[in-house]
């Protein structure tokens, strides 16, 4: 595997996986929080916070995995019927014209929105628990690195492929049960075919 390819796709999954445990944490406090207002009648001020920051953390810091994994929503009806060289170029085109610019504004932006955060200590004011949200602002200029990162490895993916005519191989990684499966039951037909 290409040694750029595999730093970024490694990082990608790697800040995937750690930012996962964002579901455990949210998972432990919203039962923390449903135990406390139900069974005890003592809601706590921090918990919504918390989800949110959790859940916004966990969906910015996904999306480079997520892009890394070739996993993101796309409309493929005619796409995946053209021929390999055809789909890289579409998109090559796509990520340039809109990935790249979008993710340039998300650091851009994001860096700006987070100093700010950063310069008064801003506190949540939604919550009576005055939680401070600086922190998490931080995430947003980072995630968006990330998925220019993940952008420019994608990109140099689809210049491999248009040159070569294949793709080049991906991280081995975790799979979907459905896809497991049906390689499973395809192996087994395979087998009694023979």
């Amino acid at each position: 595997m290409n040694p750029f390819l595999y730093f970024v796709d490694s990082l990608s999954a790697w800040m995937g996986k750690m930012f996962a445990w964002c579901i455990m944490l949210l998972t432990f406090a919203t039962c923390y929080e449903v135990f406390m207002r139900y069974a005890l009648n003592s809601p706590t001020a921090w918990a919504f916070d918390m989800a949110v920051q959790m859940y916004g953390s966990l969906f910015m810091m996904a999306g480079a995995y997520t892009l890394s994994r070739d996993g993101h929503v796309r409309g493929d009806v005619i796409h995946r019927l053209l021929p390999i060289k055809y789909r890289a170029g579409i998109d090559l085109t796509l990520y340039i014209i809109f990935l790249m610019p979008g993710a340039v504004a998300l650091v851009w932006y994001g860096y700006e929105f987070a100093s700010d955060s950063w310069r008064y200590k801003e506190v949540s004011w939604s919550s009576p628990a005055r939680v401070q949200i600086y922190f998490f602002k931080t995430i947003i200029p980072i995630a968006g690195f990330l998925v220019l990162l993940q952008g420019i490895a994608e990109a140099y993916r689809c210049i491999i492929c248009i040159r070569t005519g294949a793709w080049p191989p991906r991280l081995a990684d975790v799979e979907e049960t459905e896809t497991l499966t049906m390689n499973a039951t395809n192996e087994e037909n395979g087998e009694l075919a023979k």
